[in-house]
């Protein structure tokens, strides 16, 4: 099974900002990477008025749009956290930014000027990332600013045929 590590923090915490540079710092080293957002607003990845939107408004319950290079799905139902990683593949890892009550392996993004605290105790985690030192216990603490130990760290945690 694919190894799933999700970030988890409030809006405006920087852990957005903070997966792209570590999904590009893993690329770099070649590491294959999936990625899953989860929105807690609605989202319209459809255009109004395009083929596979006028599919949606007739009643279809999943379109597809695929072409040579790429390929988007939209059920137009729940999908869980599970279903939604077991679509990705062909990938070493997949980095989820949220799904706190979901995931497994939660990473844990604090910034100090957000005025927002820590949304999982490091004890629930099995990462911390901040912008300062905070007491994690036994829980590894990763710097904000540098993803390359957080990349070191994934990497560790890959099965032995992936690193």
């Amino acid at each position: 099974m694919t190894p799933v590590f999700s970030f988890i923090a409030y809006s405006n915490t920087g852990k957005t900002t903070y997966i792209v540079e570590l999904i590009a710092e893993l690329t770099r080293r070649g590491v294959r990477v999936g990625a899953i957002k989860h929105d807690a607003h609605e989202f319209e990845i459809d255009k109004q008025g395009k083929d596979s939107w006028r599919f949606a408004q007739a009643g279809a319950q999943g379109v597809a749009v695929a072409s040579q290079t790429k390929c988007a799905i939209m059920d137009y139902r729940p999908v869980s956290f599970a279903e939604t990683v077991s679509r990705i593949r062909d990938v070493d890892l997949i980095i989820a930014e949220g799904w706190h009550g979901e995931a497994e392996n939660r990473i844990a993004v604090y910034r100090s000027n957000s005025g927002k605290p820590l949304k999982l105790s490091p004890s629930e985690c099995i990462a911390v990332v901040s912008d300062m030192t905070l007491d994690t216990g036994n829980t590894p603490l990763f710097p904000l600013g540098d993803v390359v130990p957080m990349a070191d760290f994934l990497v560790s945690k890959l099965p032995e045929k992936k690193k």
